[in-house]
């Protein structure tokens, strides 16, 4: 096992926004005129073969959206989701400063449906930052189920008392505490710091 620090980071929540969250489907509602509560139950149904790579976007958004007949395009719809990613505060650039001292390995762990995640990791250039994207939708796996934290262990050969995990919801947090990680809910960027820095985690 490797015994430098390993950081695990969520992504929506921690430095973007959600990728496919309520609020944003919310908006696409209200923008493209759905009946919102319709189209909560199909998303709803669809989650998790969406997220964990089982359903394409376009496979998602004709079964979510165009089970009838629309006054716009499918590639109207996936421009809309794609608009809702944005970067949260300035986290996303102190992680650039943290991998580029080379001290310590960065990894996702985060729950996307492929398209949304490959055009993020694009978008942001997140490649600079990353190892390797521990993704729901590759590894058929999803927080908070503790199957995604030990494959995330086991691919980065990361033992436990050097895997830090990072995320926004408690629900993601608990079961990794539960297995033995560290692991800490994101608050801000300043508190995110104080966290690491106890660990010897330093840009």
């Amino acid at each position: 096992m490797i015994q430098i620090p390993t950081l695990f980071m969520d992504i929506g929540g921690v430095f973007l926004t959600n990728a496919w969250d309520t609020g944003a489907r919310k908006r696409a509602a209200e923008a493209f005129q759905l009946d919102y509560q319709e189209f909560q139950t199909r998303h709803e149904m669809l989650k998790t073969a969406f997220e964990t790579g089982r359903l394409s976007l376009d496979s998602y958004i004709k079964k979510a959206v165009f089970h009838r007949s629309r006054t716009f395009s499918p590639d109207d719809f996936k421009t809309f989701m794609f608009s809702q990613s944005k970067a949260l505060g300035e986290t996303l650039d102190w992680l650039r400063k943290l991998a580029a001292t080379g001290k310590y390995r960065l990894f996702t762990l985060n729950n996307e449906s492929r398209e949304l995640h490959e055009y993020r990791v694009r978008t942001f250039k997140l490649h600079d930052v990353f190892s390797a994207f521990l993704t729901s939708c590759y590894l058929g796996q999803a927080k908070p189920d503790e199957g995604i934290y030990t494959s995330a262990l086991g691919i980065s050969c990361c033992s436990k008392s050097h895997a830090l995990f990072i995320d926004d919801r408690a629900l993601n947090v608990e079961p990794a505490i539960a297995l033995g990680l560290h692991a800490y809910q994101f608050q801000d960027l300043e508190t995110l710091r104080t966290v690491l820095k106890e660990h010897g985690v330093e840009a």
